[in-house]
């Protein structure tokens, strides 16, 4: 099931552990640990942004941000090929 996610993961886009769950046939809670896992054996990183600009405006992923307090709402991953 992990190679599984692993290959979700690498298609890309937004993906949200409830649909990763669904697409796996298994629990939120599986998929954040397996999420974790894969953190911890450095296949993902958090993605760190910096501050928000107007760039913000052009970005995909702009719905899932606060614009009062200018920072995700959500844990946004990297993932990086071993």
């Amino acid at each position: 099931m992990l190679e599984r996610l692993m290959n979700q993961i690498r298609a890309g886009g937004p993906l949200d552990a409830s649909k990763l769950a669904a697409q796996l046939d298994t629990s939120p809670q599986m998929i954040e640990a397996m999420l974790e896992h894969l953190r911890r054996s450095g296949f993902l990183r958090a993605y760190e942004s910096g501050s928000c600009s107007d760039a913000c405006q052009g970005c995909s992923l702009n719905g899932f941000c606060d614009p009062d307090k200018k920072r995700s709402t959500m844990q946004i991953w990297r993932y990086d090929e071993k």
